[in-house]
């Protein structure tokens, strides 16, 4: 790096803690302000935050090490996690749904859906615990991700210049909260779209594959060779021949289809943290739609910059030789590919990713210490400026916790495999069983919650090293974790009464959801059980459009980048389709929901 690359880099660091100062006071105002923007932010401004949150630098250096080594195919593996497949269901109806209860957190909704007594608070506290715990192992995840890019330009060592990155990021997210951190990554929105555009242009510019070329694996002693024919093919095949640590994705159709399976779990259980905190921000179930379609169209740009850095990677290694670690392909291409000036624009891009995220994660969890701990259990009369303290007082605690564990991690695929696979499924059961089983109650989402927990940790640190087969790993991770949650849920909730009767009316009412709902659903007078009827009809069909469309508009951005014109031609045809589905089931309804407020009936 030169002076002005160091220039750049340091005036886009000023300037994101510039914004965080300056929204410091609109943020103090309380815990909505604080944790919210007041609900009042445009749903345009939600959704361009939550790319870039999404848009995380360890993700994408995670993504650009899968497509460099198996072509298209990476967007499989990555249904995992890395696609956001939930935001598929998430447009079609989940959304809405997370929306409608009008709470601050995920934790806080539990006592919407199980009431005020010993369950919803048993289920609140569990809840909240469970996604302090994830945020943290989110930020190690993060940690070592960051630290890796940074620390290469730098010069420094990878631990130090995680610490610097996300320190930074801590004193603009403790000082704005949600509302500054929505309009930072506005700011770093932009920055990352110019990196999209650049860097692929210069792939797209530069690289003609050749008929056969060599990767890295991680964790193998020899590279891979491939045909391109064979590297580029967007359809999967049922097996891989892999070595190293990519050998688990070896049983390739097995590995799509419980990850597909995950996803959907994932996906019809709601999210939570950052992408909940979106949600619970929107103005209208409209809103709520539209900051969806806006965040999966951005999202989508993320696929030709991880292409572009994975086909200037394969460049690299057929000019200079192949590159080592894969991981650090992005440090590698911005070295060799991008000219001065433009190199530290490009470096201020992955930083601003970087750091949306990292303040996305802060926020997020912080919110659940306040709300849901200090507020609901500790000091229920706490002033709002007294809350607003807690909150970024949770802030420096989670980042703390977050940064040492991080110190013991090495490679970020496991770790990212852990988290989406092993305690993400763990944690998705419960959360699942919350929307469609009407006899489920607090008891058994907060059993099954620790059971899924307990099990996931388990998996990896008794089960994982004594198993020797490594294309069976993830499997184990997402059947263990999920079981045992699930057992927990049924046995626990069987166990303990149900909950209160005015309780689930009053969600159903409220919510509107479909499943398994008996007499719940007959309690509601019979006009609105028709219109709740037809909104689940057209909810169903609109995520059965949603997740191909996701995942036609991703891969289309990667065969553009490798030049596969007939395979283009073909997704393109089928995103047509799949788009004019979703107008008419979908799009064209958004403005005719039905209004609900909560403890009411307006059918």
């Amino acid at each position: 790096m030169q002076l002005i690359d160091y220039v750049i880099v340091l005036l886009y660091l000023a300037g994101t803690l510039i914004i965080g100062i300056i929204a410091e006071k609109k943020a103090s105002q309380g815990l909505e302000s604080y944790f919210l923007g007041n609900r009042n932010l445009p749903w345009w401004m939600l959704g361009v935050s939550g790319m870039a949150a999404n848009t995380d630098l360890a993700g994408t250096m995670v993504i650009s090490a899968l497509i460099y080594a198996v072509g298209p195919k990476g967007l499989f593996i990555e249904i995992r996690g890395g696609v956001v497949l939930i935001m598929a269901f998430l447009m079609a109806f989940m959304g809405k749904w997370n929306r409608r209860a009008q709470v601050m957190t995920m934790a806080e909704w539990m006592k919407f859906r199980f009431g005020p007594g010993k369950q919803g608070n048993f289920a609140r506290i569990i809840s909240a615990i469970a996604i302090l715990l994830f945020s943290i192992g989110t930020m190690s995840y993060f940690s070592v991700a960051g630290g890796k890019f940074l620390g290469q330009f730098l010069g420094m060592d990878d631990r130090l210049a995680s610490v610097i990155l996300i320190l930074l990021t801590l004193i603009y997210t403790v000082a704005s909260g949600f509302y500054g951190g929505v309009i930072t990554d506005l700011f770093q929105g932009f920055l990352i779209f110019v990196a999209v555009i650049y860097v692929s242009a210069v792939a797209f510019f530069t690289v003609n594959l050749p008929d056969s070329f060599t990767v890295a694996i991680p964790g193998a002693t020899e590279p891979k060779t491939w045909n391109l024919s064979d590297w580029a093919s967007i359809f999967p095949s049922l097996t891989l021949d892999l070595p190293g640590d990519y050998a688990i994705f070896n049983l390739f159709g097995g590995v799509i289809f419980f990850y597909l399976v995950k996803t959907i779990i994932e996906g019809c259980s709601g999210s939570g943290g950052y992408m909940l905190q979106r949600y619970l921000a929107a103005k209208s179930d409209r809103d709520a739609g539209l900051l969806s379609l806006f965040w999966i169209i951005l999202l989508s740009f993320r696929w030709p910059l991880v292409t572009a850095f994975a086909v200037l990677g394969i460049h690299y290694g057929l000019t200079e030789g192949t590159i080592t670690d894969p991981e650090r392909i992005l440090a590698t291409v911005i070295t060799q590919y991008i000219p001065v000036g433009m190199k530290g624009l490009l470096i201020a891009s992955f930083l601003a990713a970087a750091m949306s995220t990292f303040n996305a994660v802060i926020n997020a969890s912080a919110a659940y210490w306040v709300k849901d701990i200090y507020q609901a259990f500790l000091k229920p009369n706490a002033g709002e400026q007294e809350l607003v303290f807690q909150g970024r007082l949770a802030s420096v605690f989670v980042v703390v916790i977050g940064l040492v564990l991080s110190f013991n991690i090495q490679n970020v695929n496991d770790i990212w495999g852990w988290l989406t696979t092993g305690l993400g499924v763990g944690l998705a059961v419960p959360l699942l069983l919350r929307w469609y089983w009407w006899r489920f109650n607090g008891y058994g989402f907060a059993v099954g919650t620790l059971a899924g927990m307990i099990a996931a940790i388990a998996s990896q640190a008794i089960i994982l090293p004594f198993f020797r087969h490594s294309q069976y790993q993830e499997l184990i991770l997402f059947l263990v974790p999920s079981l045992f949650a699930l057992a927990g849920c049924i046995i626990a909730t069987l166990l303990t009464p149900p909950t209160d009767s005015l309780v689930m009316e009053n969600f159903y009412n409220v919510t509107r959801p479909f499943g398994f709902w008996g007499e719940v659903r007959q309690s509601v007078k019979p006009n609105l059980q028709a219109k709740i009827k037809a909104e689940n009809q057209r909810d169903i069909i609109a995520a059965f459009l949603t997740v191909p469309w996701q995942l036609v508009m991703f891969m289309m951005g990667i065969v553009l980048i490798i030049k596969q014109w007939q395979s283009l031609k073909i997704l393109a045809l089928v995103f047509l389709l799949l788009s004019i589905g979703l107008y008419f089931t979908w799009y064209r309804h958004l403005s005719k929901e039905i209004t609900v407020t909560k403890d009411r009936d307006l059918g």
